[in-house]
C-alpha cells in the first residue's frame, strides 16, 4: 500500500477512534433506555361463578389466570440528562396477556398501561400522557395487598368504576419534592371533544405525609363521562367522585395498613370500603400478608359486601416468585364484588371462596 495512502487511512482510523472514545460515554452519560416487564400466571379456583346474563351462580370454575399476582406487562422507560439537575423522562408500557399473548391488563390500546413523556427535576416533576391518577397511586399505598390481582383493593376498585382514575388519557400532571415528609400531586385530564371542554373530563389529586415508619396517603377525583376516552378499546371516563384516606405503619418485617374510600358513581352506588390488614416478612425470602375489605351501598344499606384474603409469596430468586392465594367474598342486594381482577371480577349473591397458586417472574 502506498504510503500516502496508509497515511490517509491512519488519519480516518485516528478520527473514528477518538469520536468513538469521545461520544461513546458521553451518551451513556447523558441518556439510557431500560426494558422491563413482568410475566406472570397462575390456576385459579372459586367455588362459584356468574353467570353475566341471569346474574346467578353458573357453577365453580378451575382455570388457567392470567396475573394472578401483578398484571403481566412490557415496556421501556427512559432518561436524558439536561444538566442543571433537570432530567427528560418518559415511560411506555403495555399490558399483555400470558393466557393468549393478546393485550391485556390495560385500556386494550398497544401501550395502555402508561405512555407519558416528562421532565424532572429538584422541583419536582410534570408528565404528559397516559398516566395512573394521584387518587389510584394514593390507595395503592395504603392497600394491604399492594392492589394485586388476587383478593385486594383492586377488586373494588374495578368493581365500582372499572378502569377510570387508573389508565387516565390525555393527562397533565405534576408531583412535588418531598419537603419535611410532605408530598403533593396533582393532574388534569383533558377530554379530548372539540366544542366540549367538560365531556370526559377528569381531575385528580392527592397529598402524602411521610415520618419514620409512617406513612398517610389522602387523594380525590372526579370525572365526566364522555370524552375521546370513551372511544378506546376500554373507555375509562365512568362518572364518578372519589375520594380516600389511608395510613401506612412499618416496623422491622411488619407492615400494617388501613384505609377507606368513596367511590360515588353517578346514578348508581354510592360505595363507601373500608379495608386493613398486614404484611410480615417471616425469612428475607418469605412474605405473608392478609387483608380485608368491607363495601356498604350508602344509598342502600342492603347493598354490601365482605372479601377476605390471604398469599403467601416465597422468592426463588431475586426475579422469580411462586405464590398461593386463598380469600373469600359475601355479596348481599345488588353487590356482586369478585376474587380475581381475571375470570372472577363479578360473583353472585352469597358466599364465594377461591385459591389462586402461580408464579411471577420479572425482568
Amino acid at each position: 500500500m502506498p504510503a500516502g495512502h496508509r497515511n490517509r487511512v491512519g488519519i480516518i482510523l485516528g478520527l473514528v477512534g477518538a469520536w468513538a472514545l469521545s461520544a461513546a460515554p458521553h451518551a451513556d452519560a447523558l441518556s439510557s433506555v431500560t426494558l422491563f416487564g413482568i410475566v406472570d400466571g397462575s390456576l385459579l379456583y372459586t367455588s362459584k361463578t356468574l353467570n353475566a346474563t341471569t346474574g346467578q351462580n353458573a357453577g365453580h370454575q378451575y382455570s388457567f389466570t392470567d396475573s394472578g399476582l401483578s398484571g403481566s406487562r412490557f415496556g421501556m422507560r427512559g432518561v436524558e440528562d439536561l444538566g442543571g439537575g433537570m432530567r427528560t423522562i418518559f415511560m411506555l408500557e403495555s399490558g399483555i396477556s400470558v393466557a393468549n399473548g393478546s393485550l391485556g391488563n390495560s385500556n386494550g390500546n398497544l401501550f395502555g398501561r402508561q405512555a407519558w413523556v416528562g421532565i424532572d427535576s429538584r422541583y419536582g416533576n410534570v408528565k404528559a400522557g397516559l398516566q395512573f391518577s394521584p387518587f389510584f397511586l394514593a390507595i395503592y399505598d395504603a392497600d394491604p395487598r399492594e392492589m394485586g390481582y388476587f383478593g385486594s383493593g383492586l377488586i373494588p376498585y374495578l368493581n365500582n368504576v372499572y378502569v377510570t382514575g387508573l389508565f387516565n388519557p390525555n393527562g397533565i400532571s405534576y408531583t412535588s419534592p418531598e419537603i419535611g415528609g410532605l408530598q403533593a400531586s396533582g393532574m388534569f385530564a383533558f377530554g379530548g371533544s372539540a366544542g366540549n371542554f367538560q365531556a370526559g373530563r377528569q381531575y385528580s389529586g392527592s397529598v402524602r405525609y411521610h415520618f419514620g415508619g409512617l406513612t398517610l396517603d389522602g387523594g380525590l377525583y372526579s370525572g365526566n363521562a364522555g370524552g375521546s376516552a370513551a372511544s378506546i378499546a376500554i373507555p375509562s371516563v365512568v362518572a364518578f367522585w372519589g375520594r380516600t384516606l389511608g395510613a401506612r405503619y412499618s416496623f422491622d418485617n411488619l407492615t400494617l395498613k388501613a384505609s377507606y374510600t368513596q367511590y360515588k358513581v353517578a346514578g348508581s352506588f354510592n360505595n363507601r370500603v373500608y379495608s386493613g390488614g398486614a404484611s410480615y416478612g417471616i425469612t428475607p425470602a418469605l412474605n405473608i400478608d392478609a387483608g380485608i375489605w368491607v363495601t356498604r351501598d350508602a344509598n342502600d344499606g342492603s347493598n354490601n359486601s365482605i372479601l377476605a384474603s390471604s398469599g403467601l409469596t416465597y422468592s426463588l430468586s431475586k426475579a422469580t416468585v411462586t405464590y398461593a392465594q386463598v380469600g373469600f367474598v359475601t355479596n348481599h342486594g345488588r353487590m356482586h364484588t369478585g376474587l380475581s381482577v381475571n375470570n372472577a371480577l363479578n360473583l353472585p349473591t352469597g358466599t364465594t371462596a377461591g385459591v389462586n397458586v402461580g408464579i411471577r417472574h420479572t425482568f
